[in-house]
């Protein structure tokens, strides 16, 4: 009677309960547990590429984009990113350098080209804070940040002493917008003193900061936006457990799927 109701052959319904299950469904069920175990270790902000990339990492495959997408749709899965716009203010230079960067983006070994810029976070009542990182063209990595209450020159000097700090005698092509900051002759000093070469984007032209640019749009979306923060503390303790989380954990298709920090180490 069942089987009428469903249309289906009483002999096709037991060839269907005696079938044995295939190495791809076998194999699909393994990658689906991974993916859950995946998906809720970073809060739900990977799609179905990251998952791939980690997925193909973790089994030492190449499983199809198509494949983890599939199967995402099948148990519901999706990722909670969130895309927001940036605000620019304008500002009146006192220093100004030449675009010496111009988009080009690639890098050949660490320390030879950063990038910088500060944005801004809200937490509790409309309170603001700011980070201010300096990121390395070679692996992405972010070499220094540093989040403050105010966005000064003091935000920017600190952040520039501790990427310094980190990597002793850089003298890479440091590269920036032309916020009020940078343009600052007390910044122009800072650099003349460490004999780093300044380089500038164009005005309105915020592509031609673009991985810097790209950096802040990710943790915004992977991190900030999923969650309210009611202290300075506790937005600080989610972008310093993010930060670890990108610089050692995040694995890049540019990287050759790895992390910065594993991409890193080839050349140490």
């Amino acid at each position: 009677m069942l089987c009428d109701i469903a249309g289906v052959s009483r002999s096709g319904y037991y060839k269907w309960m005696n079938r044995k299950e295939t190495e791809i469904e076998a194999e699909n069920k393994i990658l689906i547990k991974e993916m859950v175990k995946l998906y809720e270790k970073v809060n739900g902000i990977y799609g179905y590429r990251r998952l791939k990339r980690n997925l193909n990492k973790r089994f030492g495959k190449k499983f199809n984009h198509k494949r983890i997408y599939r199967l995402m749709k099948i148990i519901g899965l999706k990722s909670v990113i969130r895309r927001k716009k940036k605000r620019y203010i304008k500002s009146t230079p006192q220093h100004v350098a030449e675009n010496i960067l111009n988009r080009d983006f690639k890098a050949q070994s660490p320390n030879q080209k950063w990038l910088t810029d500060v944005t801004e976070f809200k937490y509790g009542n409309n309170q603001k804070a700011y980070l201010s990182a300096i990121l390395d063209l070679y692996d992405r990595s972010i070499v220094a940040y540093v989040l403050g209450h105010s966005n000064n020159n003091q935000l920017v000097f600190k952040t520039l002493d501790k990427a310094l700090a980190f990597s002793p005698g850089a003298r890479p092509l440091f590269h920036s917008d032309r916020g009020f900051q940078y343009t600052s002759k007390q910044f122009k000093k800072k650099l003349d003193e460490a004999k780093i070469t300044q380089s500038m984007s164009r005005v309105g032209k915020c592509i031609d900061n673009g991985p810097m640019e790209g950096f802040f749009g990710i943790i915004k979306c992977e991190k900030y936006y999923l969650k309210s923060y009611k202290t300075f503390e506790e937005l600080n303790d989610a972008i310093n457990e993010y930060m670890y989380f990108y610089n050692y954990e995040r694995l890049q298709e540019k990287l050759n799927d790895q992390s910065p920090m594993e991409y890193r180490r080839l050349v140490a």
